[in-house]
Order: structure tokens, then sequence, then C-alpha cells
């Protein structure tokens, strides 16, 4: 049983707090009892048992059940002819695709530790992550996107064959670097290590081992009910964790995922209508851009043919968007939180609870969660603070990087989100990240709050707001992204929010954009708009 671990002080709740405990475990042990030891060994039960039934579909080619299973044997023959070693790392610059799924879960079974790059990066990027990771060798799917194809020429990684799959840019080959040890436990084997820049810039290694993707993907399967009869719209980058996440957890039930190189609403209007769709998972901006391309095409209606769930994550989520959303193509729209260092499931809201807020749902089996103030005590009553999470999900630690390790998984295994966070009875709303709350004279103001009232307007698409230093102060300063054609201006929507903030929270500016920075996943670089002000 999920729960949040709260300040008890009497005899009571401290009994409570045992019995809270006692389900933790209990709800760990069970899920934990079913998992295999590695993420390519999902699959296994289907290719014995339906292997005839489709598995991965991308736009140029599909495969089953028995034909994933020969690919993957044939390509992680072909990395081992390349001397790739258990221990070694190896970086995937792909989209998503059959190819890239394929090299993945090769690396899995050769025990070799899978950095998935999004071929978006620049030279500079990869180059770190090359540098930091000691990478045995880069692999880039070239025919999959031109991106792809630009750094396997830049890398000078000639094209060859690798299992079953052509035109794979294939790096020269790491001699000085070293195979990291092998761990028979699936606890302390890493599968994947995701390199996050989070808001310093600087990359870190996140160690994800296979009971951390295991874990999550399957509690995630669970929660929403998938059987094999499901298809994924598997949209979100691999390269991202909740790509892998969702990758994994349909092939554990013998689903179908339909692979998508690159995100295009059109696409996904025509695939929901035609391909039998019924999981959706995206970030605001997927839903965003569904509404605004039906709004130009000129629809009537969206169509959701067999769509039964879709959810959200990775970015706040605006409560005008959800219900435009949920008006269009009528079910609910489920907002969800994780974390990279999370694997990265930590709460969702339930289908069968739906929420008219912007609450990220309850807990997820097996994961605990405590509230911390800044002097270090445990707060309740739906005060706000630093959400801390511990469970089998969170991950080995930073790679190369112990001091960055201790300082984010404490001694007993509490992991410092770094979100501002606070709970109402079991459902937990996400207030905003610590390093962006902004101490206006004296008062603490939570961008999310901000971003949420100008979201109401009509024209806005979207928002961030952060903090600007003067003297003695700090400023708020709303960066906002407007409708194409419309005329509003900024004076337009100081006057939308004054209403609904008090003097403190209103912004010092407005700065209008045609475009926010962002990643590959929709998810906005406020650090970018910070550093911005400070030029």
């Amino acid at each position: 049983m999920a729960h949040q671990l709260s300040d008890k002080s009497s005899p009571e709740r401290a009994q409570q707090r045992e019995v809270s405990l006692v389900n933790w475990q209990q709800a760990a042990d069970e899920i934990l009892d079913v998992l295999p030891r590695r993420i390519h060994e999902v699959m296994d039960p289907y290719v014995a048992t339906t292997p005839d039934r489709t598995a991965l579909i991308d736009d140029n080619a599909k495969l089953t059940y028995l034909e994933l299973d020969r690919a993957l044997g044939a390509t992680a023959d072909a990395l081992r002819a390349l001397d790739i070693r258990a221990g070694d790392r190896v970086i995937l610059v792909s989209e998503n695709s059959i190819p890239l799924a394929c090299l993945l879960f090769a690396a899995s079974r050769l025990d070799a530790w899978a950095i998935v790059a999004n071929p978006r990066l620049s030279p500079r990027e990869l180059d770190q992550i090359r540098d930091h990771s000691g990478a045995r060798r880069m692999f880039f799917t070239a025919k999959v996107s031109e991106e792809a194809a630009a750094h396997a020429t830049r890398y000078e990684a000639p094209l060859r064959d690798v299992g079953p799959f052509n035109s794979i840019g294939v790096s020269g080959l790491n001699r000085e670097t070293k195979a990291e040890p092998v761990e028979a436990d699936g606890a302390g084997q890493v599968a994947v290590l995701i390199y996050t820049s989070g808001t310093t810039g600087a990359p870190k290694g996140v160690m994800l081992t296979h009971r951390n993707l295991l874990f999550s993907a399957r509690t995630t399967a669970t929660l929403r009910s998938m059987t094999a009869d499901d298809v994924q719209y598997c949209v979100l980058p691999i390269s991202h964790i909740v790509g892998i996440s969702l990758l994994t957890m349909t092939l554990m039930v013998g689903a179908v995922t339909r692979l998508v190189t690159k995100y295009n609403p059109a696409a996904l209007a025509k695939a929901l209508a035609e391909e039998g769709i019924t999981l959706l998972n995206g970030v605001p901006a997927t839903y965003q851009r569904l509404l605004e391309y039906k709004q130009t095409a000129g629809l009537q209606r969206l169509e959701r043919g067999s769509l039964r769930l879709m959810s959200v994550a990775g970015a706040p989520l605006d409560s005008e968007l959800k219900a435009r959303v949920e008006k269009e193509l009528g079910l609910p729209l489920g907002n969800a939180f994780g974390i990279t260092e999370c694997s990265p499931g930590i709460s969702g809201v339930r289908a069968e609870a739906p929420r008219n807020d912007n609450s990220v749902g309850t807990l997820v089996p097996g994961i605990e969660a405590r509230i911390v103030a800044r002097d270090g005590t445990i707060v309740t009553n739906g005060d706000i603070g630093e959400l801390h999470v511990r469970g089998p999900n969170v991950m080995l630690g930073y790679y190369r990087a112990p001091d960055l390790t201790a300082k984010a998984i404490d001694p007993d295994g509490w992991f410092n989100t770094g979100d501002l966070a606070r709970f109402e009875g079991e459902a937990m709303f996400i207030v905003g990240r610590t390093k962006e709350m902004i101490i206006r004279s004296g008062f603490n103001v939570y961008p999310a709050e901000i971003e949420a009232v100008l979201s109401t307007h009509p024209d806005v698409v979207q928002c961030a707001v952060v903090g600007r230093q003067v003297p003695g102060n700090e400023e708020i300063v709303a960066f906002v992204q407007l409708l194409k054609g419309s005329s509003a201006t900024a004076q337009d929507l100081m006057a939308h929010v004054a209403p609904e903030l008090t003097s403190y929270k209103r912004p010092s500016e407005i700065i209008l954009m045609d475009a926010l920075p962002a990643t590959s996943t929709g998810k906005l670089l406020k650090h970018k708009l910070a550093e911005s002000l400070r030029n």
C-alpha cells in the first residue's frame, strides 16, 4: 500500500506508522517477487506462448514476438563480434525505432550498459557523454533520422550491418576503457545510464538498474490495467526514462508498442482514428499541439478510436488545457509525476478515480514519501516542503560522482527529488522546484501558481516563470508563448492575472516569445530563460 510518511508523535500514530511500513514493504515485495532479472527477459513468456503476436511497430516495419527474439539474438551476437563486453557502456544515438529497441535489449543480453542519446543533441553534448561514460563504442541509426546520420559522419562512424539492421554507424573501439563489474542480482546491475543536465547544465549519469526499471514498469502497467490487447503509442523518446519505461511495460504484458520517431500531431490524430491505439502518454505540449492541429486543420472533432487511457507527465499540467483535452477526447487526462532518478514513476492519478484539479495523484505501490521543511523537520497538514522518496525505484546513484550521490540519497535510502510538494490526504500536489522558488519581499512565491493563472488566458500556449535577482530582492519574470495570430499584449496578460494574484505574486515583467526553449520531450528549460535575464 502506497503511503505518505508523516510526523507522528503519539503511541497510536507510531503504531499506524509501523503498520504503514509493513504494508509498504509487503507491496514492494509482492511486485519484486514476480520480476525477471534483466529487462530483455520481459518478452520471454510471449515468445513462448504468443510468438506470432505483434510486438513492435515503427514507421518502416513490424516484428512479432518471435521475430523480435531472433532480432535480439542476432543483434547481441553482432555487438559481441564488435568487442562489446559485459560491463561496457555503449551509446545508442537514435530516435524511437525498432533498431533502437533491439540495440537496447541486446545490450541487456550482454550485461552492457545502454546509453540512449537523442540525435538532436549537439556534438558538444554527445562528446560530454562519451567522455564521461568512457563508452566502448557509439552506434548511430543513420536510416532512422538525418540527425543520427550526420552524427555518424561527424564521428567518422562507417555504416555497416549490425545483426539484421543495415546502415548503422559504428564508431571506433575505445580500447582504453574498462568494463564495470557485473552483478548477478538485477538490483545491483546497471541496465541504462541516462544523462540529465538538470538546471546546472553539467551532465550527470543516472545509473538505473534492471530492478529499478522493471519495478517501475510493473507498477505502472498494473495501475493502468494493461493487457496483451493494448496498443501503446510510444512518442516520448526512449532517450528519456519515460520512453524506456513505456517500451518495457508494454512488452511485459505481451502488448503492442507503436514506436514513433518524431512527434507529429497530424500523425497522432491519424493513429488514434485508424491504428487501434489504446494508451497515450505525453507531456502537456503533446496535447497542446494536438488541439492546435485540430484548429488549424479545420477538423470538426478528433476521433479517439480505441483510446481508453491517456496520461501526462514531465511538466506542470494547467487546468485549462486538461479541461480542453478531456472535452475533446471524452476521457480523463490522468496527471502523473516522476523523475529520471526514480525510474521514473512516483505518483499518478488512478483511472478509476479521475480528478478535476492539478494533483499528480497518489503514490504508486511500494513507494514511501515524506515532506521535509527547510529546517529538516517532517511536515504534515498540507504544508509545503521538499519531497523525499524511498523504494525499489530509486537509482543506484550518479555515475562516477559519489559526492553528488551522497547529497541526493541519505544513508537510510531517502532520495531528495528537489521538488516542492504538499499532500491533501493521499493526493500529492507538486508546487515547483526547490531551486525555482522565488523569495520576494520575504514571501515564498511558487512559479507553478503564477503559471497556472497565466495559462487560463485563452491565447496562452505555454508559459514559464523565473526569478530575477535585483538589489535586496527578487523579481518575478514570466515568459509567455501565445497562439499564432494572437493580438494579446503583455499589458493584456498583466491585466488578466492581476485580480487573481496578490501583489507580491504578480510578475514584474512579462516577456512574449515565439517559442520557449524545451527539451525533446517538451519539458521547458527554465535555466536557459533565467540565464537570459543575467546576460
